[in-house]
């Protein structure tokens, strides 16, 4: 839970995302036969085979784990000093009403008050209060004069929502589980495997996939590796006022193993593998069909030598929010059936 709560608490916008690296350097200390970072912002690190199995073909696999989040960055600064922000990543503007953010500066962080540029409801016509402004109307108040404001902001500092992580009842909410919980995951399955793993694993923390999966795409040319596994979230649609068959997948019932997504069908082969594997070790699983999205596994399966590819869900509520809400039995149960793969079963 602490280092969950550090990495979903850790700012890291796409093309910004160096303190979550830095986290992850120091969390695994010790852990990599090399370490490396792209020149896009991945964090590449590379753990040697322990032993392999008679007759085994594919000998690496790289495991793809993206560690940015939706957020903003600064676009201009009006006369009166309030901020005007461009997004960077998918935010539906209902979830986005009287919030607080960091403004990431040079000179340090700073707290603003995210609101539309909008009338309040008490002086708004019927017609006003109905409509839902866009990301771009929205402005960031800094509780500073303009002069002061223009001095430590400047176009261009990345913007986060502020939110802490914490349990809730038995489950876990806070913002960026998507995507931090899958460095949570990939790294947990690491640690259980390192010893006994029969492939080279390649480690990417991916930059930029919040805006078109780019650290993935470069991860994907550069690293031989024969095997792609991407972790990522994926929608649990779980509450009310939707139908079962509508809810992509569960809180509580097992890591997801993917199907197919709006960008990828998962490679049959890799796919059966792991389904066998989970009811070999008796790891709670569902099967993942999600209609629309995508996640790195497009980049790993499309680009590259050729590779067959998986994806590792977790079920997540209320996503692109600051409120997803995930079950750590689920993680769990993903870093489990990934660590029993890497020892080969």
């Amino acid at each position: 839970m602490k280092f969950l709560k550090q990495l979903t608490e850790t700012p890291g916008v796409p093309g910004r995302e160096e303190r979550v690296r830095e986290l992850i350097k120091r969390h695994t200390r010790g852990w990599w036969d090399s370490l490396e970072e792209d020149a896009i912002g991945n964090l590449i690190g590379f753990v040697k085979a322990a032993k392999r199995k008679r007759g085994q073909k594919e000998k690496s696999v790289i495991i793809s784990c993206h560690i940015d989040q939706i957020g903003f960055y600064v676009r201009s600064i009006d006369e009166n000093g309030f901020l005007r922000i461009a997004p960077a990543g998918g935010f539906d503007p209902r979830n986005l009403f009287a919030r607080r953010v960091l403004v990431l500066t040079q000179g340090g962080d700073l707290r603003g008050v995210l609101n539309p540029a909008t009338k309040p409801i008490h002086v708004a016509t019927p017609e006003e209060r109905k409509k839902i402004p866009t990301v771009l109307e929205f402005m960031v108040d800094m509780g500073l004069g303009v002069d002061s404001v223009k001095k430590k902001v400047k176009p261009g500092d990345p913007v986060v929502l502020e939110q802490t992580t914490e349990k809730v009842g038995n489950l876990v909410c806070g913002q960026c589980m998507d995507n931090r919980i899958s460095p949570w995951v990939c790294l947990e399955a690491i640690k259980k495997a390192k010893g006994k793993n029969i492939y080279d694993i390649y480690f990417v923390g991916s930059a930029q996939e919040e805006v078109g999966l780019r650290g993935a795409h470069v991860a994907a040319q550069n690293i031989p590796a024969e095997v792609g596994i991407a972790i990522d979230t994926t929608l649990a649609i779980d509450v009310p006022g939707n139908a079962k068959e509508d809810a992509i997948s569960e809180l509580g019932k097992g890591i997801g193993i993917k199907v197919l997504d709006g960008s990828v069908i998962t490679t049959r082969s890799l796919f059966e593998e792991f389904v066998a594997l989970a009811e070999k070790k008796k790891i709670k699983f569902q099967y993942e069909l999600l209609p629309m999205g995508g996640t790195d596994t497009a980049a790993l399966q499309r680009f590259g030598p050729g590779r067959r590819v998986m994806c590792l869900s977790v079920p997540t509520r209320y996503i692109h929010t600051v409120v997803e809400t995930v079950d750590m039995r689920d993680l769990k149960a993903g870093a489990d059936l990934l660590a029993a793969w890497l020892a080969g079963g």
